[in-house]
């Protein structure tokens, strides 16, 4: 091949040089060069086309004002338009939830002033009009001195009363603190009777003088039920001898706090008497 020939020649030739040409690649590679500069060109013009749409769009629909700049500005200007105002919202106030006034108290039941008996000779009774019949006290509160009320109304605030003028002050407490041998309702073991024999059952010991000599029969105690259950002043009322009395003691003084003894609703001390049967087996 001439010299002239060679310098004509691009590199696919010299690459396929000797080879089949028209297989398709030496024609795929003759136009690459042309496909790419043809692709190039359109990327690049829609990539243009692309960021250039929204100012397009604004032109075409006249929405911008450009306002070429001055010489002394020594820049573009560009003059936005003024936002729109937005559309007042009505306010809806809610109306005002209705008052309403508090319910009236209950209306009190009426009272009538208590006047203390006194023992006067008849000549020196002059008025008996303070004095109320029974017939009058129905529905009525004492108190000390006369209201008008409702007859069924609510109670009086007896912590609200006044005392009456010469008053011996705080009525004291007038139960005797001497202990009961009966009342009401008697003191009890925690549990009931079922538990106390229960538990004396568990607890005494025979006692061995006792058991030495054969001695059974029943022992008998009596002590005091405080007001707040706590046993006191214990004593063997009958004894058998051989150290069962003082066993029987023993045991009750470690018993639990009894239920007290009650007397017109209110707790009093009650002496209470047991009997503690002592059986050979």
């Amino acid at each position: 091949m001439e010299v002239t020939n060679l310098r004509k020649l691009t590199m696919d030739d010299i690459i396929f040089s000797g080879r089949n040409k028209a297989y398709g690649a030496y024609l795929l590679r003759k136009i690459y060069n042309k496909h790419v500069t043809a692709a190039t060109f359109i990327a690049t013009s829609l990539f243009l086309l692309l960021i250039s749409t929204p100012l397009i769009a604004k032109y075409v629909k006249g929405d911008v004002d450009v306002v070429l700049p001055t010489k002394d500005d020594g820049g573009l200007i560009v003059e936005l338009p003024p936002t729109p105002a937005l559309p007042e919202e009505e306010v809806i106030i809610p109306p005002a939830a209705p008052i309403t006034p508090p319910p009236a108290p209950p209306a009190a039941r009426p009272q009538m002033r208590y006047t203390p008996p006194v023992v006067k000779p008849n000549n020196q009774v002059d008025d008996q009009s303070d004095v109320p019949d029974v017939a009058q006290l129905e529905g009525v509160d004492i108190g000390t001195k006369n209201i008008e009320g409702v007859i069924g109304g609510e109670p009086a605030d007896l912590n609200a009363l006044e005392g009456v003028p010469g008053g011996t002050g705080i009525v004291s407490d007038a139960m005797p603190e001497a202990p009961y041998e009966y009342v009401e309702q008697m003191p009890e073991f925690p549990g009931g009777e079922k538990a106390m024999m229960a538990y004396l059952g568990k607890n005494i010991r025979y006692p061995a003088a006792a058991t030495r000599v054969g001695i059974e029969g029943i022992c008998v105690l009596s002590f005091v039920v405080s007001k707040t259950g706590e046993i006191s002043d214990i004593q063997v009322v009958k004894n058998l001898g051989g150290g069962t009395g003082e066993e029987a003691v023993r045991v009750v003084k470690t018993m639990p706090r009894w239920t007290p003894g009650k007397q017109n609703g209110r707790a009093v001390p009650v002496r209470y008497t047991l009997p503690v049967r002592y059986t050979l087996r």
